[in-house]
């Protein structure tokens, strides 16, 4: 069996773990506390980063690489379309999510928020809050021009680019930091996709200190 260690509201591990239930590759779960840089996690990835995959042999890391392993492995259901401008425009998605929306917003929200206080590095910078929940707004404006124009982020199917949107959304959803109603098409794509099998086990997550808002594992919110 598969085995992920991540911790739960990672949204790079989130991602991961949507790929592999939608592929329904059965996976242990183990929460690392890479931040306490343990020997082993480090044996497993040097870098000291979540998440990590244990599969077929192998030891796997970074999100992007062992989410597109999966899919040259396991391509039924497809996250990645076949042609190479619809790849190019999921790819260019994931990256937007990963790189520009965590570096603008998830850093901002989710870190400061709950990573300072379980990692025990003091209390939250209300700059950094500030920024964050300005910049979010931006994001969700740029989702709904992509949603006005297609069914899902990339295209007229789901994607990878989905999944990586979802992972970052869902983890500001578990503390509020969302405005579901700045944009109906927003958070009709958000129920959709939350709507999955795939998201289950993501909606059942609890951090001890944090407890999710009433609406989070509502499928119908």
């Amino acid at each position: 069996m598969a085995k992920l260690y991540h911790v739960p509201l990672s949204p790079f591990c989130r991602k991961v773990r949507l790929c592999l239930a939608e592929k329904r590759i059965e996976c242990e779960l183990v929460e690392e506390r890479y931040w306490e840089a343990a020997p082993d996690f480090l044996r497993r990835n040097p870098a000291g980063k979540v998440p990590v995959l244990r599969l077929d042999g192998m030891t796997l890391s970074e999100s992007t690489p062992i989410c597109e392993y999966l899919e040259d492995k396991h391509p039924e259901p497809a996250l990645l379309p076949k042609a190479h401008e619809g790849r190019y425009e999921v790819r260019r998605l994931v990256a937007w999510f990963d790189d520009k929306f965590h570096h603008e917003v998830t850093s901002k929200l989710l870190y400061e928020r709950v990573n300072k206080k379980v990692m025990g590095k003091g209390f939250p910078d209300s700059t950094n809050v500030k920024a964050g929940a300005k910049a979010i707004k931006f994001h969700l404006d740029y989702m709904a021009w992509l949603l006005d124009r297609r069914r899902w982020l990339a295209g007229d199917v789901m994607t990878l680019a989905d999944f990586a949107a979802a992972a970052h959304l869902s983890s500001l959803d578990y503390i509020s930091d969302v405005d579901w109603n700045r944009s109906d098409v927003v958070k009709d794509w958000y129920a959709k996709i939350k709507s999955r099998p795939a998201f289950r086990n993501i909606l059942a997550d609890q951090v001890p200190g944090f407890p999710p808002p009433a609406h989070y594992a509502d499928l119908d919110f």
